[in-house]
């Protein structure tokens, strides 16, 4: 199964409360969801909401901690994983994020925390390819995303796959990793296509 880096943006923009819901789980289709550690997958996800969604988690349930503006959620995900909030000051504009983190790590929200900061101060607006595809894979409705299982001879079970239409409408699945250039620009909004590229971090 793709093992996700650290800390990754997964969404560009600010999600809807219907997009929030669906990218909570965004990996629900994986083979096996109930075997084995899959904390991995979802610790270091994050992704930018707007008030009213931040406000709205925060009456859900009494939170598991407040830490100046960040509160976690009770409810963990899986794991010791667990939804944490944030409300930062960014280019003097209060915005709001939703990140998952490990709290087996004490480190993991502080981390969080200056990984959003520092991807958001960014002064050229622009896309790693890394965030293209998750961006592909968060706005990608479930039935034309998937994992590769047994029955996929093509790939590995585990690895995700995406449904790509071909110019003449056929459609087949195709790895997520292995889009090229203009398969992402042409899955991505018009207003994200023309994005520069940005360097990892």
């Amino acid at each position: 199964m793709n093992t996700p880096s650290a800390i990754r943006k997964v969404y560009q923009g600010a999600a809807d409360r219907h997009q929030m819901f669906r990218m909570f789980d965004r990996h629900a289709q994986r083979p096996n969801r109930f075997e084995g550690d899959a904390s991995a997958l979802y610790a270091g996800d994050w992704f930018e909401i707007a008030e009213r969604e931040h406000d709205y988690m925060f009456e859900i349930l009494p939170p598991l901690w407040i830490r100046g503006s960040m509160f976690a959620m009770r409810e963990f995900l899986i794991g010791s994983v667990t939804s944490v909030f944030f409300a930062l000051r960014i280019d003097g504009v209060i915005r709001f994020f939703h990140g998952y983190c490990d709290l087996s790590d004490g480190r993991s929200v502080e981390a969080m925390r200056l990984a959003i900061i520092e991807r958001e101060t960014r002064p050229v607006r622009a896309m790693t390819r890394e965030e293209r595809l998750e961006h592909i894979w968060s706005a990608t409705a479930d039935a034309f995303r998937g994992y590769a299982d047994e029955t996929s001879p093509r790939y590995l079970p585990g690895q995700r796959v995406i449904t790509f239409f071909s110019d003449t409408g056929s459609a087949g699945l195709k790895l997520l990793d292995d889009l090229t250039d203009d398969e992402i620009a042409a899955k991505l909004p018009v207003q994200l296509r023309h994005l520069p590229d940005a360097l990892a971090a």
